[in-house]
Order: structure tokens, then sequence, then C-alpha cells
């Protein structure tokens, strides 16, 4: 199970119905238990557990009549959230707005299906919208508006609009937008990157700014290991030779370079930096790293990472240099000619963050004349770029279309922390993805 979901995120705050019966039904209590697992009613709660009092109510799955009876608290319900995204109280459908704190599990009012908050989408399904999967997950907990039906009917919609739902950079938050939303509260942003987001704008009306940054760690880090290994062994390349029609055989002198022990330099150590670092210990390579802080030397001996201080030092000793970091205006195009020109002839230039932290026409000069081996990029700018442009004719080069985090898996897991972000802010909890104007 992925360890970020509404179903399971251990050491945060529950998610759990805890319901009552119609008035003058036998109140009986019940005990919280692991996520996932039945809450029975009856006897005492662990040493260290409060007991809430609840009883078997409507859309719960009990038998009716004793103390003894065993409550199934719902599935969507039953896991955990981060902080503040936590429980809700229903009362045959009348919500309990008062805030209950038991054992750090913070209960936040619940709301019936008629007063869920209204979240703004693009649109559902199609080339830009919302996935159907992420749509179900969505509507769990709001009332979607797609932007259709929103400029359709502004003066109604806007009313209802507390959240705005960020995908793949869609819909535009522009001054228009937050302008026609009196009541908007927070924009989940389904991904790290906010460069899209005008966060002192956005800021300025009030409006919080949340992101993924716990789901999509691991699919990024994969896809940056993806690209170095094909890189390095040349296997898109490899692949077209292998089909062509033209092949009458494999040339002997064909060669790619070896990753293991090749020294890896990563410009940007957070969480994506971190998981990189650590598949690449399996390959037995040495690790140097640039971020704006160093870190702690237990985190830095448990991946064997180096830190360079001077990103000018990083780039002279690397065989791969791996860009992880979120595009500001001060690292735009941090990597140009005079970067390029440091790299070893040998060096391999792999980008997992955005496209616009290379000097495109310096790469395409440094590809050319062999300044640097080759470049891996799954980010460029724009994306995609003009079918003309000069390096989609180049052999020493791997282009990926921004799939980062395109599993079936991160793409669930984003949704899951956007949800918990954005309830977080709605309910007034502790925000555990804010995003902060610089």
């Amino acid at each position: 199970m992925p360890w970020f979901s509404l179903e399971a995120f251990r050491g945060f705050t529950r998610y759990i119905y805890i319901l009552q019966t119609k008035p003058g039904r036998e109140r009986v209590k019940q005990r919280v238990q692991q996520p996932g697992a039945e809450v029975s009613a009856g006897g005492r709660a662990p040493a260290g557990r409060e007991e809430l009092h609840a009883a078997v109510g409507p859309g719960t799955e009990a038998a009716e009549g004793n103390r003894g009876c065993a409550l199934r608290v719902p599935g969507n319900c039953s896991g955990l959230l981060p902080p503040g995204a936590a429980r809700f109280i229903c009362k045959e459908n009348i919500v309990r707005k008062e805030p209950v704190q038991i054992n750090s599990l913070v209960v936040i009012e619940a709301m019936s299906e008629k007063e869920l908050p209204g979240l703004l989408i693009l649109d559902i399904g199609g080339t830009y919208g919302v996935q159907e999967n992420i749509v179900a997950l969505l509507k769990k907990h709001f009332c979607l508006i797609t932007m259709k039906e929103f400029l359709e009917n502004k003066k109604e919609m806007s009313k209802k609009i507390q959240s705005v739902f960020v995908s793949e950079c869609r819909p535009t938050v522009d001054q228009e937008l937050l302008e026609s939303l009196p009541n908007l509260k927070v924009i989940g942003n389904s991904g790290v990157g906010v460069d899209h987001l005008n966060l002192k704008m956005i800021s300025n009306f009030g409006v919080k700014v949340t992101n993924t940054p716990h789901a999509v760690a691991d699919s990024t880090a994969d896809i940056g290991m993806a690209l170095m290994l094909a890189s390095a062994r040349r296997l898109v390349e490899g692949s077209q030779i292998a089909i062509s029609p033209h092949t009458k055989y494999f040339a002997v002198d064909w060669l790619g370079v070896e990753v293991t022990r090749a020294t890896l330099g990563i410009i940007g150590m957070g969480r994506i930096g971190y998981k990189v670092a650590q598949r690449a210990r399996a390959f037995e390579m040495k690790i140097l790293y640039h971020n704006r802080k160093q870190r702690r030397k237990e985190e830095e001996q448990a991946v064997g990472a180096h830190y360079c201080e001077k990103m000018e030092d990083l780039l002279q000793q690397s065989d791969f240099v791996m860009l992880v970091v979120n595009l500001t205006p001060e690292n735009h195009k941090m990597i140009g000619k005079k970067e390029l020109g440091l790299m070893k002839p040998t060096a391999t230039l792999i980008n997992i963050g955005r496209g616009a932290l290379i000097d495109q026409d310096a790469l395409v000069e440094a590809l050319q004349n062999n300044v640097i081996r080759a470049a891996a990029l799954d980010v460029t700018y724009p994306e995609p770029l003009p079918r003309d442009h000069p390096l989609l004719k180049l052999n020493n080069i791997i282009i990926t279309p921004h799939i980062g985090t395109a599993t079936v898996q991160a793409i669930q897991m984003m949704a899951e922390e956007a949800i918990a972000n954005m309830l977080a802010v709605l309910n007034g909890q502790p925000i555990p993805s804010e995003v902060f104007p610089k």
C-alpha cells in the first residue's frame, strides 16, 4: 500500500466517522484501533487511548441491539491523513461544528452532501481534465464545479467555490479568477512545482497554496535513474538500431558508459534528490551534491553523499549531473554556456526539475560540439518543444514528455495529498504542505 494515502499515512491524523443514533437509542462506547481495523463497541479503551462516545447510525455496518455489536468505519474514512485533515462528526445529517481534541486526533466538522465545499477543476476527462478515478476521490469531499460550469453561471457558482484543484498547471489561476471567487480559501496544487502560480498575488487575496511533495518523490527519483541509465547505455538509440529495417549487423564498437562506481552530482538535495541518492548508492556511485543548505551529517553518511558548497566544484567532478530543483527567478537558466563548459567532455546532464533551469540554446551548442557527452531531459521549455527544435535532431539526447509523476500510484497519491491539504485549510487546521511566497 502506498505510504501516503487517505487509507494509510502512518503517524498522522486519523480520518474517522463518529456516528450517532437517532434520539432515544442507546449510546455505546467505541475504541480507537489501528488503521483499517474494526472499531468495536463496548469494553475499555487501550491504555493511552481516549474513549469516544458513539452509537450505531445509518450507513454503518453493524447489528443493532446490544453493546457488544461491532461497528466498521466506512472504508474511505478508516485510514490516516496528515495533521489537521482529520475526523468527522455526523448526526443524522446534521453537522456538529465544535472541534474536539482527542489524543492528538483532531475532530473536524463534517458536511452533509449538500454542504460539501465547492471545488473548481478544469474539466472531467478529456485531454487536460481530471481523470475519472481522481474525480471519484474528489467527490467524496467536495462538490465539483468545472470551469465550463463556472463560466456559464458565475453569479451562483462563484459563491460556492472555496478551493481550486490545479492539475498539470490547469486551470490557470490569474487575477481575474481570484477576483471572481470571493469565498476562495485554498489552491491545492497536485505536484511539487508551483512556478505556474503567482504566489505573492494569490497571497494578497488571502488564499493559501499547497503542493504535494511527499507523493511525487519516489516516482520522480525513479525517472531520474531511468534517464541516467538509458543515456549511459544509449538505450533509445540502441532500440532504434535493433528494430530498423536497414540494420544488417550490430557494430562491435557501439558502446555506452558505466553507471556503476561513476560520480553522480545532484543539484538540489530535497526529498527527490535524496531519493535519487538512495538509489544511486545501490550502484556504488560516488555522490556529490549542491544545495542551499547542507544536509545533516547522519543523512549524508546514510547515502555516502559529499556536500559541494560551490556548484562549480560539483560540475567539474561529476560523470552525471542531475538537476532536481524547483524553478525560481534565482535559478532560471542556472546551467548555461559557462556551466556546461565546466563539465567533463564525457559527462551527461540530466534534468528532472523544470525545463527553464537550462539555457537550451547553450545546451544545443554543447551537444553539437561535444562539450559534454549527452543529455537526458524529462522537462523542456516549452512542452512539447516545437517539432523543428534543434534538440529534436540530435542523437546524443533523450527527451521524455514530463513523465516524472506519470504513474498510476503517484497520480492517486498526489490527489490524496492535495485533498488532505485542502481539507486542513477549510477546517482551520495545520496545513501539511503549504507553499509560501518568497
